[in-house]
């Protein structure tokens, strides 16, 4: 008697038979929200419980020197479990998820489930200057994979599982379900219809949940507005716009300098120690640089600016507004500068925390300014300039204007600030589109063109693998053959009219078709004296696999009008691409995506 199926294979016989593909794909976005959820609490306790431990009369004591030796300890720490215990390479949440689904059909990692749960907390807790946002989402992203893989999930499924992760850990986050659907719409690009908003809405519904089941009604960012919205105060938002817009370009430039900078040194231990001690110097100068930084938001959002910058070595000049004003302005320059060499020094994290410190201290910074120079009654609330400040930043680095709208608003309790959050995001989100084409998230894909955007044509071209629509079955002819010889060995045994001439390296020197020979491959007193290097010419174009994406392929067959284009790896011939294989397989992947 055979023996019984396994139980997952059963389970999924029964499925098919009594549940419907969609219920299924609801239910399924259910579970992805809670294990998201699940998986942000433990990372936020984690890290709760080591800066805990970290925090005592030793620390109190001796604040300063831990202010250097914490983050160079927590670098190492991470680097070393990353090396020993995960064996993998980590790469940092979002980007990383954004090149899953361009470049591996939304398929992670099993081992990035509990990759950033280990590191990331330990990263943070002894100071990084990053956030644990990314961290969550990969998290929560690399749960929906593995449920995609066992629960046989096409490629168009697994993403939206992916977005539905996003939302799932935002909303356990910041307890905003709303922004969180945004968010994993505008950053992964998701089209936004019923098919994918059920999923998405159940997802950060169960997401949010958990948050309360587990952390009550706190939240990371309290708030109460205090001060309502004026009209006269329009002309200040559109100010704090243009420079949100401006300090976005700062960050996004002054992140990738940075990385590039600390990548010159190829060995990890050096790049440690160099990063760990670059990183205890910045801190131990600019504690208020330790960690996520979201005390420091709250104290500026309670108008206790002084209190939010806490100890520093210019204490006794803090009842100087302008020298207020200059320490934080210290602050948004070099917080993206800490977080780069986190980044660099082997931490794992996120910049959604910092480019939220950054936009509530610029934001706090600029109302200072304005209500000090000595305006004939002007005053604007600097509380609200805080909070609005964090939209505009957050809209020019990540390119997710509605998401830092909604965020905020969501945050507030209300509405009574959305005509500032709105005009503020537009201007800076238009500034930073002006001076970079890509999200901090998406810059590194986006220059190779292999960023999955909302343009429909881009994103299927971008989906496209072009080794898919790769032909080899044509017969390789030598330049030195004669007419005879390629008729006897490859015309009559081909069923192409397409030969590749390549030389003893295999090397592509030219191609030849029915259409060169067929006037004279009859005439047999040509068969001997006529070789086929005189009769092949070049290609129209070349497809370079390595690093022709199929964009590029598309442009390639458009602008030399040829039905094949030959492929070259390494140097070497590959195969052909014919145009019909490859609108063909556009048509399908087009229809796969429209059905998301």
């Amino acid at each position: 008697m055979p023996g019984k199926k396994p139980l997952l294979h059963r389970f999924h016989a029964w499925r098919y038979k009594h549940i419907s593909k969609t219920t299924f794909i609801y239910f399924l976005a259910v579970l992805t929200g809670l294990l998201a959820g699940l998986g942000a609490v433990l990372i936020k306790n984690i890290t709760h419980i080591i800066q805990l431990l970290l925090e005592g009369k030793l620390v109190e004591n001796y604040r300063y020197g831990f202010y250097f030796l914490f983050p160079i300890i927590g670098l190492a720490i991470t680097v070393l479990i990353v090396k020993y215990v995960i064996r993998n390479p980590l790469s940092h949440g979002v980007p990383m998820t954004l090149r899953a689904i361009s470049k591996r059909k939304g398929l992670l990692k099993n081992y990035q489930i509990f990759g950033s749960l280990l590191t990331a907390p330990i990263t943070v807790g002894f100071g990084g200057s990053v956030g644990l946002e990314s961290p969550t989402v990969v998290t929560g992203a690399a749960i929906s994979s593995y449920l995609s893989r066992i629960f046989h999930m096409d490629q168009a499924n697994r993403t939206l599982l992916l977005g539905c992760a996003a939302a799932g850990a935002m909303s356990c986050i910041f307890k905003a379900p709303i922004a969180a659907i945004i968010f994993a719409v505008e950053v992964f690009s998701l089209d936004l219809t019923l098919l994918s908003l059920m999923p998405l809405l159940l997802a950060s519904l169960s997401a949010i949940l958990t948050s309360y089941f587990f952390f009550g009604s706190d939240t990371i960012l309290p708030f109460e507005l205090k001060d309502a919205f004026t009209i006269g105060d329009f002309p200040y938002y559109m100010i704090l716009g243009v420079v949100a817009g401006l300090v976005s370009v700062y960050f996004s430039k002054a992140y990738f300098k940075t990385s590039k900078l600390y990548k010159r040194w190829d060995s990890a231990l050096v790049r440690l120690l160099v990063a760990g001690g670059s990183l205890g110097i910045l801190l131990f100068l600019i504690p208020p640089l330790y960690g996520e930084g979201f005390d420091m938001i709250n104290e500026l959002l309670d108008g206790k600016a002084v209190n939010a910058l806490g100890e520093t070595f210019f204490n006794d000049y803090l009842d100087n507004v302008w020298v207020v004003i200059a320490l934080l302005a210290g602050l948004v320059f070099f917080k993206v500068i800490a977080s780069a060499i986190t980044f660099a020094g082997g931490g794992i994290g996120g910049i959604f925390a910092p480019v939220l410190f950054m936009g509530s201290v610029m934001g706090n910074c600029l109302a200072k300014i304005i209500n000090n120079l000595g305006l004939n009654g002007v005053y604007i609330s600097e509380t609200n300039f805080t909070l609005v400040g964090m939209t505009g930043l957050m809209a020019g680095v990540l390119h997710a204007p509605l998401t830092a709208i909604f965020l905020i608003a969501e945050i507030t309790g209300g509405y009574g600030l959305f005509i500032p959050l709105m005009v503020t995001a537009a201007i800076a989100y238009g500034i930073n589109k002006y001076f970079l084409p890509h999200s901090v998230y998406g810059m590194e894909l986006g220059l190779k063109g292999e960023l999955i955007t909302h343009d429909k044509d881009q994103a299927v071209l971008t989906l496209l693998n072009v080794n898919d629509v790769i032909e080899s079955n044509f017969i390789r002819v030598r330049p030195e053959m004669t007419l005879g010889e390629m008729v006897k060995n490859a015309v009559a045994k081909s069923a192409r009219n397409l030969f590749p001439v390549v030389n003893e390296d295999d090397e592509l020197v030219g191609v030849i078709t029915l259409d060169d020979i067929r006037e004279i491959m009859f005439d047999a007193t040509l068969y001997d004296t006529t070789r086929i290097g005189s009769l092949m010419h070049a290609a129209p174009e070349y497809i370079y696999l390595e690093s022709d994406p199929a964009k590029v392929v598309m442009r390639k067959f458009q602008e030399s009008g040829a039905w094949n284009l030959p492929v070259i790896k390494d140097g070497k011939y590959h195969g052909f691409i014919s145009k019909s294989k490859l609108l063909t397989a556009y048509r399908r992947m087009l229809v796969s995506f429209s059905r998301k």
